[in-house]
């Protein structure tokens, strides 16, 4: 059995669709000529991300927060779905670690919820987007076969315990499952990241750009349109009844000072850069990670850009939004 839809009449629910990189699966998924059914609380989403989405007949919008149990079953008892993909997370792993109950609420308990709603309603396959957060600290490139899995913040402990429930669901009810560990993802429509939180301090015209840690962090980052590329081959070519993959570029990546530097190149070339000093940028953060993604090349899906490159293309296409949202 595979991910593979059948040519037409396919209906899939996107959780966190208004988000960075939901609003860009649910654009993908219509072009594909699924039915799609998008949920969020906006609470980081952003409607204007589903403006071309919702003028296409196939797609339906609800704004509802999947901790309401009845809301969300509302919603899934309203439509017949095929598949879920689930992208709802909290992705401020900071505040996570200041108040465990942020990734406990929006990290887990979003999974939680939306497994029992699909066991009542007796949908089959799920997509999952989980994290590199998973494995925590490693000296060696991260491979999917790698343990003992010890996650450093509770974001990433959070995502291991969703994984969990989904593996446990796979055994009672569901058909297939599919987890993407993603890599640090950049690209339009961002809501957070290390591009955009920078871009967000230039436009406050500070005399210096203040960056986490001492610049040394390292690593990798996925332009989103690979990484749609990437989860859809998964769906549709891996067909274990479990699939877990890590997504992300070919090489070591890119380095926070490098970022930072290529940031200041485009909006403010001679404005100082100030570091806070220490390995990592906050409590939490694993100041350096390569993946393994010889799993992945096996579907025949390759990277086309470097970490570096999809840096340069990422910072032309937020620095855009910011400009456009200041006019």
């Amino acid at each position: 059995m595979s991910g593979s839809p059948s040519p037409s009449g396919v209906s899939v629910l996107v959780t966190g669709a208004a988000g960075f990189i939901g609003s860009h699966l649910v654009d993908a998924l219509l072009n594909r000529g699924h039915q799609v059914i998008g949920i969020d609380n906006l609470s980081r989403g952003r409607l204007e991300n589903l403006e071309c989405a919702r003028r296409n007949d196939s797609f339906r919008f609800f704004q509802i927060d999947m901790a309401d149990l009845d809301a969300l079953s509302a919603v899934a008892a309203a439509h017949r779905l095929d598949a879920v993909w689930h992208m709802v997370a909290n992705s401020d792993i900071a505040a996570g670690v200041t108040d465990p109950n942020v990734d406990l609420k929006d990290t887990f308990l979003t999974t939680f919820n939306l497994l029992r709603v699909m066991r009542e309603r007796k949908v089959k396959k799920l997509a999952f987007a989980s994290s590199s957060a998973v494995y925590g600290c490693h000296g060696e490139a991260l491979r999917e076969d790698l343990g003992p899995l010890f996650p450093i913040s509770n974001y990433g402990a959070m995502k291991l315990a969703s994984e969990a429930m989904i593996s446990a669901a796979v055994e009672s009810f569901l058909d297939q499952a599919w987890i993407f560990r993603f890599p640090n993802v950049i690209g339009p429509r961002a809501t957070h990241g290390i591009i955009f939180d920078l871009l967000t301090k230039l436009t406050k015209r500070p005399p210096y750009l203040e960056v986490l840690g001492d610049g040394t962090q390292q690593k990798p980052y996925l332009h989103v349109s690979e990484l749609l590329d990437a989860m859809l081959l998964i769906f549709e070519h891996a067909d274990d009844r479990l699939n877990w993959f890590n997504i992300g570029p070919a090489d070591a990546g890119a380095t926070v000072d490098e970022i930072a530097r290529a940031v200041l190149r485009e909006v403010a070339p001679t404005l100082p850069i100030q570091f806070t000093g220490g390995s990592g940028g906050w409590l939490g953060d694993v100041p350096k990670f390569r993946y393994s993604i010889e799993k992945i090349k096996s579907l025949g899906w390759s990277p086309k850009l470097t970490s570096s490159q999809a840096v340069t293309r990422a910072i032309a296409e937020i620095q855009r939004e910011f400009s456009f949202a200041e006019a």
